[in-house]
């Protein structure tokens, strides 16, 4: 069983700050498609629509008729351990500074025999086991073999909590904690054991409801963050920037209506304002130094997630200009995956279907509620994702793009 994992000792500043390091991270284009998946939290495997054979490492064709005809499936992941090795050396530094690495050869129920990173919990071969595709520090898919049953503490696992960003024990800023997701999530990730929780607020005179209770948790500390102002941003991260292992920005100014049903431009400046330009402001000042802290021991800094909206994919007419403030805002995020990428920092992007608020009290059900959203950060922290669509809506929406983007687009346009 996982020993449970303890809270670290205060940093000694005179030691060295371990440089980040990845793991391997050359794939080729096929093997994209495992990544791909493992970013959803699934693991998908090709299987050949010729004869059925389901086929690991990914190829061009078909290993048994060589067939191209291949396409990816989502696999249940259970299988046999056959054998496990424990790594003491290695020529990659990522590994050699974590060993001992423990290993595994899975047969899988559908067919592959794969390696596997091994969990400590696993028991020794012959055993039963389930395959995960998990996200590495180097942004690629890697198998990890779990136990077949959940057992205490396996999150504590050592290996698994570096492909990881369980929030337990880390320090955390969420930027909105007024909203209603934002005070939701600050009471999961506390219930999830993190340490500190720096809960951000703007226009002190607006108290909604539930806010107040929150300075009573004693491991949350209220700081005022308006990312509308250039200075205020870089004082907070002047003071903190240092510490955040994780990053949640929450912050949302969400409008209805689109171009032709408003005059002037300044609901959908605001709506740039936070939702792009404050990300861009967080960006220039927090990621500096939390790249730095890559590999910063068991509390390092390890994610960054950002609020979008299933609307980002394609643009909602009825709120037309929020829409494409969420758009501008995913492609600033895919430039800051980018640029965290050599410090094994993870961007997780979030986009539930409407929430149940204010703005979205004219649309009909259903609607997500913001418990739920929080719930689906906290579990995508603790798992290896980094695209996330919460609620069916956001699934629906999601399946529907992926299948034909212009006729979404048509779709939506009828809504209006």
């Amino acid at each position: 069983m996982t020993r449970p994992l303890v809270r670290p000792p205060r940093k000694n500043p005179i030691l060295r700050t371990r440089v980040p390091n990845l793991p391997p991270g050359s794939r080729s284009r096929v093997a994209l498609g495992l990544t791909a998946a493992a970013a959803r939290g699934r693991l998908e495997l090709q299987t050949c629509r010729d004869c059925g054979t389901v086929q690991y490492p990914p190829r061009e064709a078909c290993r048994v008729c060589l067939s191209q005809r291949l396409e990816w499936k989502v696999q249940n992941g259970t299988g046999e351990l056959l054998s496990e090795t424990i790594l003491h050396h290695s020529n990659e530094l990522f590994y050699r500074e974590r060993m001992p690495w423990r290993l595994g050869i899975v047969r899988l129920d559908c067919g592959p025999v794969v390696v596997a990173h091994l969990h400590g919990d696993c028991v020794r071969p012959p055993s039963r086991v389930r395959v995960h595709a998990n996200i590495d520090r180097a942004g690629q898919a890697a198998l990890v073999a779990m136990p077949e049953k959940d057992t205490p503490n396996m999150a504590d696992d050592r290996q698994l909590r570096e492909m990881t960003c369980d929030p337990k024990f880390r320090k955390v800023l969420i930027t909105d904690a007024k909203s209603p997701v934002g005070q939701s999530l600050v009471e999961a990730i506390v219930k999830a054991g993190a340490d500190l929780v720096w809960a951000g607020y703007a226009e002190p005179w607006k108290k909604p409801p539930g806010f107040e209770k929150l300075s009573s948790l004693p491991q949350v500390t209220l700081v005022s963050l308006d990312l509308t102002d250039s200075r205020a941003v870089k004082n907070l991260a002047g003071e903190i920037g240092g510490r955040v292992d994780i990053l949640i920005n929450t912050a949302d100014h969400h409008r209805n209506y689109g171009i032709t049903a408003r005059e002037g431009i300044e609901v959908a400046r605001a709506e740039m304002d936070i939702n792009y330009f404050g990300l861009l402001r967080l960006a220039q000042e927090f990621a500096p130094a939390m790249r730095a802290r890559g590999a910063d021991g068991q509390s390092s800094a390890v994610a960054w997630v950002n609020l979008l909206s299933i609307f980002a994919l394609s643009n909602f007419p009825p709120h037309g200009t929020y829409s494409a403030s969420k758009a501008a805002a995913l492609s600033l995020a895919q430039c800051l995956r980018a640029e965290f990428a050599p410090a094994g920092v993870r961007v997780i992007n979030v986009f539930p279907g409407p929430i149940d608020d204010e703005w979205n009290q004219a649309l009909p059900p259903p609607k997500i509620a913001p418990s739920r959203v929080a719930a689906d950060i906290v579990e995508t922290l603790r798992g290896s994702a980094e695209d996330v669509f919460p609620g069916d809506v956001a699934e629906d929406w999601l399946a529907r793009w992926r299948d034909n983007p212009k006729v979404l687009e048509r779709e939506l346009a009828a809504m209006r």
